[in-house]
């Protein structure tokens, strides 16, 4: 699995107190997804999923150029685990 994210990405990952290696981590895990949208021509999933540790992530991702680009990540809330 490839990952894409510019400095202003991870940056705003790391807001929401979330790292590159637990998006990854993600996706090894096999997420369940969520939700589909189209935002601005763009396909967006949203996926909840569980980190090696237990930490319960939601992912907002696309796919640009063959590779998962995460939009944005945050810890799920108890109403969604």
């Amino acid at each position: 699995m490839h990952l894409s994210g510019d400095a202003d990405n991870i940056a705003h990952l790391r807001l929401h107190r979330v790292s590159p290696p637990e998006i990854e981590e993600i996706f090894r895990n096999e997420p369940l997804d969520l939700e589909y949208d189209l935002e601005a021509g763009e396909e967006r999933y949203k996926s909840l999923g569980a980190t090696s540790r237990g930490r319960v992530l939601i992912v907002v991702w696309t796919v640009r150029s063959a590779r998962i680009r995460p939009i944005t990540a945050y810890t799920a809330s108890k109403s969604i685990e």
